[in-house]
């Protein structure tokens, strides 16, 4: 459900009692979170009991699991996430009461004003390069608040008013949400199309990050690598907005050289001006970390913080939940899971996995997400899935659109050159289907932003009860 964005959001402190509908997911619970923590009467529910609901109820916020209209209770302002549907008890209810009716951006946005808000946004790397600005900044001696879309292990949570007034919030255009924060600054990790279910075509998407960039106060910080990004920044500077683009190519201000990736870890150095700066030591695999790090360190010194400080802190990332998470390992397999759903995506979680797999198979169980974005994009999402070893391919999640007869995971699997794969049917089954395939030495990741999540685990208990 789209609920527009009001003409007026009051800062979070004047909100007396906010309810949430749809509180388990990844945004509204973190702002469910910081709302609590800012003295606010929270509520919420969601669908389904889960781990989010429970950590939510252990925090002291009260939550529901299903939707009714009684729930609403005597709530002020009711925040309803994208993917609660018009007929929804609690948003009739609402509706009906009058009462204050929020999207989470407009939530999200009462919580940074009064503060300085640094916005990260991106097709990809959003989420990572979020945890990393938050990680270097509590290093360099400040404690900022963030908000994230995802609970990183450090930091035990995906959101957390800090003692100081800078903000760090991931800021997601797949519904337009990063137009409303007018932050001081932001990154931008790459511009690559998507969610063409909301914007369209390519165009009006990159029109949309162009339209963000205007929002941005005092500086940007831009992916250079990517090419939507590199267009961005010339068109951002043009209109006088600070630009620092960094990245691994030659004309980037702070660029990344000497990359090695080995044992798990990630090491490059950080030269500014062509100088060298700063050498950075991450914990985590992957080319495309190391590009999100030198975003998150360039974020950090236009902030005014040291080199040295920012890099300590990057150091001491060691990932977010469903990125390249480590489920664990049995019978001598070894189970990844990441939220990968975009051919960009799989790409860079494929390149960091083979490096991971060393000798043995990489073994890929995908789950498409969304018609739109397969019909688009299905192809070139089974000519990513070739550079593993053998490819699964589970049924398309459909999520917030109606069901396409014409657009299947056949469209994924048909793409695949090189590694033998095939189509595994719904995700419940599939842990079973794939087990006889399994061998000691593989490196198993399930790739989606589905309900693919469900399999990494079945997958561990069906080898440890053949152990």
């Amino acid at each position: 459900m789209t609920v527009p964005v009001p003409d007026q959001i009051l800062p979070a402190e004047e909100l007396r009692r906010v309810h949430f509908v749809g509180i388990g997911g990844a945004g509204l619970s973190g702002i469910a979170r910081l709302m609590h923590q800012l003295g606010i009467v929270v509520t919420g529910s969601d669908a389904q009991d889960s781990d989010v609901l429970a950590a939510l109820t252990a925090e002291g916020i009260t939550c529901f699991v299903g939707h009714a209209a009684p729930q609403v209770g005597e709530a002020d302002t009711v925040v309803v996430s994208t993917a609660v549907r018009p007929d929804n008890p609690e948003l009739v209810e609402a509706l009906r009461l009058g009462v204050r009716l929020w999207p989470r951006s407009a939530a999200l946005r009462s919580v940074m004003i009064g503060r300085r808000t640094i916005a990260v946004a991106g097709t990809h790397g959003k989420t990572t390069t979020t945890a990393m600005l938050t990680y270097a900044l509590r290093a360099a001696g400040t404690d900022p608040s963030f908000a994230i879309g995802a609970e990183v292990a450090g930091l035990s949570t995906n959101a957390r008013m800090g003692a100081t007034d800078v903000f760090v919030a991931e800021a997601d255009e797949s519904d337009g949400a990063f137009l409303v924060y007018r932050p001081a600054g932001a990154i931008v990790t790459n511009v690559d199309a998507d969610h063409l279910d909301v914007w369209g075509d390519a165009a009006a998407y990159a029109e949309a990050f162009d339209r963000f960039a205007d929002t941005v106060g005092e500086f940007l910080v831009v992916g250079i690598d990517d090419s939507g990004a590199r267009e961005l920044a010339v068109a951002a500077r043009s209109r006088g907005l600070r630009i620092t683009s960094a990245g691994f190519a030659d004309d980037a201000d702070l660029r990344g050289v000497d990359l090695r990736i080995e044992g798990g870890r990630t090491r490059l150095t950080a030269t500014y001006g062509g100088d060298p700066l700063v050498d950075l030591d991450l914990a985590v695999p992957g080319a495309h970390y190391a590009q999100d790090a030198l975003l998150a360190l360039a974020a950090g010194l236009a902030l005014g913080y040291s080199a040295g400080h920012l890099a300590q802190g990057l150091s001491q990332y060691t990932g977010a939940r469903r990125r390249m998470e480590l489920l664990g390992e049995a019978g001598g397999i070894r189970v990844f899971d990441s939220y990968a759903h975009h051919p960009t995506e799989i790409r860079a979680d494929l390149a960091a996995a083979r490096a991971l797999a060393g000798d043995g198979r990489l073994v890929v169980v995908y789950q498409p997400h969304l018609v739109s974005r397969t019909r688009e994009l299905g192809a070139d999402m089974g000519r990513a899935l070739g550079a593993a070893d053998a490819v699964f391919v589970a049924d398309l999640y459909v999520a917030r659109e109606e069901p396409d007869p014409r657009v299947t995971s056949a469209l994924v699997v048909d793409a695949v050159d090189g590694p033998p794969a095939r189509l595994v049917g719904p995700v419940g089954g599939v842990a079973e289907e794939i087990l006889p395939d399994l061998r000691p030495g593989d490196l198993v990741l399930t790739l989606g932003a589905g309900d693919i999540t469900s399999v990494g685990p079945q997958i561990l208990a069906l080898l440890d009860g053949e152990a």
